[in-house]
Parts: C-alpha cells; sequence; structure tokens
C-alpha cells in the first residue's frame, strides 16, 4: 500500500501540473473555465481524496512519515485547496477564475513536492 501511495502522489503531482498548463493556456487565450476543465478539476480533487485515504489507512497500519505532523499538514492543505477556491470564487467560470486555479494547481504542484520530500518514512 506504501508503494501504490508513493505512485499516486507522482500521479497528483503531475496530473496538477499538467491542468496548470492548460489553464494558463486558456487563460493566455483569454478563454474562461468550461465543462471539460470543470471535470478535469473534480478529477484532481478525487485523486488527493484518494491519496489521503490511503495516508490515513498507512497511518492506522503504523506506517507513519518521517515528519508526520507537517506532512498530515502538506497533505489537508492539497484536500481543501481547490474546495476553496471555488468557494472564493463563487463557481464563477470567468477568464479570471482560470487564473486562480491554474495558480492554485501550481501551488499544489509545491505541496505535492514538499509532502513528497517530508513523507519518506523513519529509518530509510
Amino acid at each position: 500500500m506504501d508503494l501504490i501511495h508513493s505512485r499516486l502522489a507522482n500521479t497528483v503531482l503531475l496530473y496538477c501540473l499538467v491542468l496548470a498548463g492548460w489553464g494558463l493556456w486558456r487563460f493566455f487565450r483569454k478563454q474562461g473555465m468550461d465543462s471539460s476543465f470543470w471535470g478535469a478539476v473534480v478529477i484532481a480533487e478525487i485523486l488527493v481524496l484518494v491519496q489521503g485515504g490511503l495516508g490515513i489507512a498507512l497511518w492506522a497500519m503504523s506506517l507513519r512519515p518521517g515528519r508526520g505532523a507537517i506532512h498530515i499538514l502538506y497533505g489537508v492543505v492539497s484536500v481543501l485547496s481547490l474546495p476553496a477556491v471555488y468557494v472564493y470564487t463563487r463557481g464563477g467560470d470567468k477568464r479570471r477564475e482560470m487564473l486562480i486555479y491554474a495558480i492554485v494547481l501550481l501551488f499544489m504542484v509545491g505541496i505535492a513536492l514538499r509532502a513528497m520530500a517530508t513523507g519518506v518514512p523513519v529509518g530509510e
């Protein structure tokens, strides 16, 4: 299960990076949110939730990350980022919202990198 958690972290990282690039591309082309991008954002949130669920399962099995508290903080921030943007933008779909989502997705890439750096189990 630890391997799946690790590989899913890579998936979240790359998916958010691609999604941020797509969002910036749409922003610079003066486009807002469309149904395809909304669907991709929902998939990103589902990936992060599954990642968190696996992390909770690993914690329950006493497989703890090296710097547990900060690793968990990064996970919580990742889970809350996209819903927070939705609330902040009130579900808007204009060009401005596209830029906000792209920036937050880049932030999530950074959070994923930091979580991966702090998630090395004790003893490795």
